[in-house]
Parts: structure tokens; sequence; C-alpha cells
């Protein structure tokens, strides 16, 4: 199959008509001079005019997750601007009603969907030497809403020191100074605006409402231990431990798509489709015209008169530049695709946060086990479906934060959530006993990866790569994490509930013995980005420039996770949105928004790990 569509021509909204009324005066004479089936030749070609016509947008957005729906809300802002926005999945609404799809918007309901494929793109990656040889499971959201309609709820934007690192990776401009208005424009924290927090945005942030005791203890081991509280970690001191953001609003899951997509359906510039598989992007020579995809089993196209975005995540966008064309060349003429544009930067630089369950079991009966139980689950039910309350109404992961791994970190590189309950298998496997845990995992792994196209065909995932484990900085820094969160378990706060380590166990002691646990219980955060890095022209593995715009042709720009140069210090799905709400401003060709000199905390010393 062709991915390459030569001589289809760009129609623009402003000489549609001209071309149009010239085709009919044309016609006229022709019908005089030859007849009858020249005729039909001819209105056959005006019919597919009016066809492209009506299939032209400004701008098509490939994808309606974390950043797609931020785009299609904000370019749609100006009336003039028309967006098609595609989405391989389906609504996460049925009928209208969010209760009805309780198993998206339901906090407590989050893990049903990262066990099955309904809403998920159910990704493997590859056989993983450094790790057992295990194959990873890496859910990806495929709704609207994406990820954020799946993922965990937690709200944390990374520590200043990384967009100011992308900015000497590249990406000039993506500082903190210039992305920290962006954060606060999205959002609406329910603590209210400061000079961290925004006010006004559509993105609601809350915190925790249970009051469980757990995490309660949990903050006070951190102390105890030697650790700072901090009561904002998107704030002015990500290090230390406090209370988590969560994008939680009204006992509702708020994902883009509640805060951005909903708001905007009724506009009339915006035009949406579900279940629709983009294919491949269409060209006129280097220049992006619109797309092809697939609709109820129909090959469609549509056209932009101004650009394509990708927004697919760190999986689908590069897997869609390569289909169309837009790679690394040698494995494109493998595979038979016509070469757009060699582009070898295009699904390499894969980056990923590993972390692991440090779990231990609980004397009280005070954890979430009882709750699981069929009963209490229909009752827990039942109470979020009549009035968004309850344990239904949060995701549980209420208290975490960051430390630094040894001294001479300059900020912190490993995080914590604390969670008052076992999870097991990615919650697929039902807990079996009163137990706590921590997800904890290094922030900057030096391990990184690269996906590949299986074959052309757009249903087939990519070869996934994320070459976990493969540096001895890594294999250090995980020995780490699990002895400090012992460290912090074996605290005087926990003496009342503490029982038996569960995992990795008394019998796991010895570097070695670590190691071994960590290979084989490890697993993904589900923070998989950077394989369309954003960098200098000069940048040979660059795929987007620090306006977004995709290297070597036009028209066409990448918008997501995929963009960062380098994975942040902490969860995604808050940076993903703040880069697109700041590529809408780029696109609308507006000054970037600027804070300088926020303050930022930085530790008083670095001879010492706290």
């Amino acid at each position: 199959m062709s991915y390459l569509i030569k001589g289809v021509k760009c129609y623009s909204p402003v000489n549609q008509m001209h071309r149009a009324t010239g085709a009919l005066f044309k016609a006229h004479l022709l019908r005089n001079t030859w007849g009858n089936s020249e005729s039909f030749r001819i209105s056959r070609a005006l019919s597919q005019l009016s066809s492209e016509k009506a299939n032209s947008y400004s701008y098509i957005i490939v994808g309606a997750g974390s950043a797609g729906c931020v785009l299609a809300n904000r370019l749609t802002e100006d009336p003039l601007s028309t967006v098609l926005l595609l989405e391989a999945g389906p609504k996460d609404t049925l009928l209208g009603s969010k209760r009805l799809m309780w198993k998206i918007h339901m906090p407590a309901a989050l893990t049903y969907n990262l066990c099955d494929e309904k809403y998920n793109w159910y990704y493997h990656t590859t056989s993983q030497k450094h790790m057992d040889n295990r194959i990873m499971y890496w859910p990806r959201g495929r709704v609207w809403g994406g990820s954020s309609s799946l993922n965990a709820m937690v709200y944390i934007r990374g520590h200043a020191e990384d967009y100011n690192r992308w900015s000497r990776e590249g990406a000039v401009g993506w500082d903190y100074e210039h992305c920290l208005p962006y954060f606060k424009k999205a959002q609406t924290h329910e603590l209210g605006p400061d000079q961290y927090r925004g006010g006004k945005g559509p993105l609601y942030v809350s915190r925790g409402k249970t009051n469980h005791p757990l995490h309660h203890t949990f903050l006070e081991a951190t102390q105890q231990a030697g650790y700072p509280f901090t009561d904002d970690m998107n704030g002015y001191q990500q290090e230390g431990f406090g209370w988590m953001d969560m994008t939680v609003h009204q006992g509702q899951r708020w994902s883009t798509a509640s805060a951005y997509l909903h708001p905007a359906i009724s506009r009339p510039n915006l035009s949406i489709t579900e279940k629709t598989l983009v294919t491949k992007i269409l060209f006129q020579g280097t220049k992006s015209i619109g797309v092809e995809y697939l609709k109820n089993g129909q090959r469609k196209k549509a056209f932009a008169s101004k650009e394509v975005i990708l927004s697919g995540g760190a999986i689908n966008s590069p897997q869609l530049l390569m289909l169309s064309g837009i790679g690394n060349a040698d494995d494109l003429k493998k595979l038979g695709i016509p070469v757009v544009c060699h582009l070898p930067g295009v699904g390499q630089n894969l980056q990923d946060h590993l972390e692991v369950y440090v779990q231990q079991k609980c004397t009280k009966p005070i954890t979430l086990y009882r709750a699981q139980k069929p009963v209490n689950m229909v009752r827990i039910g039942l109470e979020w479906l009549w009035k968004f309350t309850g344990e239904g109404a949060t995701a549980h992961l209420e208290s975490g934060g960051f430390i630094r791994s040894q001294p001479g970190v300059p900020h912190p590189d490993i995080q914590f959530h604390f969670l008052p309950s076992q999870v097991i298998d990615h919650g697929r496997v039902a807990s079996t006993m009163e137990a706590y845990q921590v997800h904890v995992g290094p922030m900057r792994s030096t391990s990184v990866g690269w996906l590949k196209l299986k074959s052309t065909d757009p249903n087939d995932h990519p070869i996934i790569e994320p070459n976990y484990m493969s540096t001895e900085r890594d294999i250090w820094e995980f020995r780490q994490c699990v002895k400090l969160t012992r460290e912090i378990f074996a605290q005087k706060a926990f003496e009342k509930f503490r029982g038996p380590e569960i995992q990795p166990g008394n019998h796991v002691q010895s570097d070695k013995e670590i190691d071994a646990f960590i290979r084989q219980k490890a697993d993904s955060a589900y923070h998989p980005s950077c394989t369309c890095k954003m960098g200098q022209l000069s940048d040979s593995t660059a795929v987007v420039d620090p306006q977004t715009k995709v290297i070597g042709v036009e028209n066409l720009r990448v918008v997501d996770a995929s963009i960062m140069p380098s994975i942040v210090s902490g969860n995604l799905n808050a940076p993903a949105i703040m880069i697109a709400e700041k590529a809408a401003d780029i696109i609308k060709g507006l000054p970037s928004l600027q804070e300088k000199n926020v303050a930022v905390y930085k530790p008083k010393t670095l001879e010492t790990q706290r």
C-alpha cells in the first residue's frame, strides 16, 4: 500500500469558491464542445471537488486524549477556525450519561479499564532482557480523554528544573518560567489560586477527602525518617512528603474530556468523530494537506487548510508519522513505505518510569481490603451513583512524595505514592489480605528505548522496546528505592499497624537479592514519552522544533507527551495538558505567557541525602 499521495491539491476556503465557479464556467463551454461523455467526466470531477470542500477544515487533530481535547477546545475559541477531532476509541459517556459509564468516571473503579481492551490500546513491550525476559504490559487510553480517562488521577507537574533542562536540551522557550503560566491557565485548584496554582482553568484539581489513618501514619513516618513535609509538591517545594493533588471534581474523574471537550461540543466549528482510526497523513510533496482514516469499515479522507496536528501520544504519534513516510528512511524502505522525509529521531528516545510495590501486611482491619468484597463494592457503587460521594469518589492515592536518592543529587529523583491497600498485577488480580503499600521508582532513568513499525498495517501495534534497567545507575537507584522505603515503614508511626513484609519479603536483603526482586516485580508506571523529541534543527535526533512543527515538512505538528525532550520527574498527565495549552497559543500566533523569578526550593546543602 502506498503511503504517499502524489498530486492531491490543497484547497483553502478562500479560493475554493473561485475554483468551483471557474470549473462550472469551463464545464459549460466543454459541454457544448465535447458532449455528454465529457460532461459526465467533468460532473464527476466537480462532485469530487464538492466532497473535498465538505471534508475540509482549518485544523485536523488526531487523538482526543489528554492533549487533543485541550487543543480542540482552545482552537475552536476562534469562531473562524474549524476543527475536526478524530478519536480511535468511543465516547466517554453512554446516552449522554457519566453514571452509565461509571467504570471511567468513578475514581475508585480505575483498575477496571486497565484490565481490558474496551477503552485501552493494551500494548505490550518486547521481552526485556534485563528484567528476566518479561514482556511488560502498557495500558494506554483509547477513548475520549485518552489516558486521562484511565489513569490514577494523580496531578503532578514535575520539578521546575525538568523544564529548565528541556530548554538546555534544545526546547528553547519551554523553561519553567514559560511553562508555569500554562499549568496555571489549565487549572482551578480547590484550595484557590496563588503564585503556583491556577484558579480559573477548566481542569479541576482537588485533595483527598477520606482522611484515612494510614495516610496520616505514612506522612508521620516520613517525618520521623527525617524528610520534610511539603504542603504543595506542585508549588514551591517538590521535595518531601505531603498530600497529593488529584484530577477529581465533585467525586468524579475530571479527565480532559470532562474539562475541555464536553464544554466545547456544542460549538458549530468543532466536529468530532469517534471509533475512527487514522491510517496515514496525506501529503502534497512535503506539505501535509489532510489525513486518511477508517470509519465503519470505510476508507475516507479529510483535508486541512492550515495544519494537521498529531496528539495520539508517545506510541500512536510516531507510529502514524512512520506509516505516512516520516521516519528513518532505511526502516521505511524495508517496509515499502515511500519516504516523505528522512527523520531518524521518530520513535527513538523512548523513556518511561518503572516502579515497584513495597507491601506490608496490616495488623488492623482498616485497609481497603474489606471494601473490595462484593457486597461492599455494591454499597460503595450505589452511593457513588446516587450522590458521587463515599469510597468510590477517590482513587485513594492521596499521599506521597519526592526525595533525593543520595547526596549530590540537585532535586528529587525518587517518587512515592502511598496506598492503604494491596495491588497485584496492575489490579488484574484481587487483593488477598489486609495490607498497605508504596509505589516507588526512579524519576530520571538513564535507560532509553525505541519503537518501530511491525508492518504497514495501521492496526498492528508497533514494536515497543523500552530497554528497561539497561544501566548500572538504574539498578543502583532501584536498590535505593527499596532500602529507603523499608526505612520509612520501620518508623515508630507504623508500629501499631506493621505486620510482616509481603514484598520483597524479609528473605530479600542483599543487593543481589534486591536486584533479582526488581527484575521480577518492577512494572511500568504508564509514562511513555519522548518519542518525537523537541529540539533544534541542528539536532539530528529532533522530530519537532520548539514551535511543535515537524521538522522537514510543512503544516504538520505533534502536540503530546511524545515531544518531551526528556522525561519529567513525576506523573505525565499534567505536563501533557500544559504542553497542549502552550502549543495552542503557539498555533494561534500569540506570544508565550511568562512568569519570571518564581521562587523554587533548593536544599540547604547537597552534602546529605535528606
